[in-house]
């Protein structure tokens, strides 16, 4: 992942049954990142995540969840690993979102953050705007993750649902079949015979 210092990276990816998917970070100390992840299709929704820092301690774990968020600033330089695993799934694969965040947000004004007077009304509407759309964004993230996974489970419900009508109308034809065999040889005409003799 190449991430520049107040870059990211989103990712949406496929995660096989019982494998693990691993991602790699050079980041220097004291910068902070943002890691966000969504199950979007697969199973029940869930998935083991864990970040690793250099020294291969683990900073953060979490077991089968659907979604969550982990804010970090670091406090070694390395490279961190933070990894996704589906091995606890021996048959349903996942697709996993996941938004990498790296370093502060920069100023949108120019020396903003060393300005000692009031900002005017037309620099406090640009920082508004700004935080407004950002807010946009994140909404337009959240809701198209929302889509992706009720499309997933539509599509999942609608094949069930198909299935299961293939399987009633077979089952209707067996019996109608069935039901005719059944009425026809209550009808058929037994004949005596022929060894029997008349006079």
């Amino acid at each position: 992942l190449c991430a520049l210092r107040a870059g990211g990276t989103e990712l949406t990816f496929e995660l096989p049954d019982s494998a693990r998917q691993c991602f790699h970070q050079q980041l220097e100390r004291g910068t902070k990142f943002t890691l966000d992840y969504q199950v979007i299709s697969g199973g029940h929704y869930d998935v083991d995540c864990y970040v690793e820092d250099p020294n291969g301690q683990t900073i953060y774990k979490e077991t089968k969840k659907q979604y969550d968020s982990f804010p970090h600033r670091t406090e070694v330089e390395g490279v961190y690993t933070f990894c996704f695993s589906n091995e606890f799934s021996t048959f349903s694969h996942k697709t996993v979102y996941f938004d990498f965040q790296v370093g502060d947000e920069p100023p949108i004004l120019p020396e903003m953050s060393n300005r000692v007077t009031a900002l005017t009304q037309m620099e406090s509407a640009c920082v508004t705007i700004h935080e407004a759309l950002n807010t946009v964004i994140d909404s337009q993230t959240h809701y198209r993750l929302r889509e992706a996974q009720d499309r997933s489970r539509a599509e999942d419900l609608n094949g069930r649902v198909s299935y299961w009508s293939v399987g009633e109308t077979l089952i209707l034809f067996v019996v109608s079949i069935g039901q005719v065999v059944l009425l026809k040889s209550f009808f058929t005409e037994k004949r005596p015979g022929s060894g029997a003799g008349g006079t």
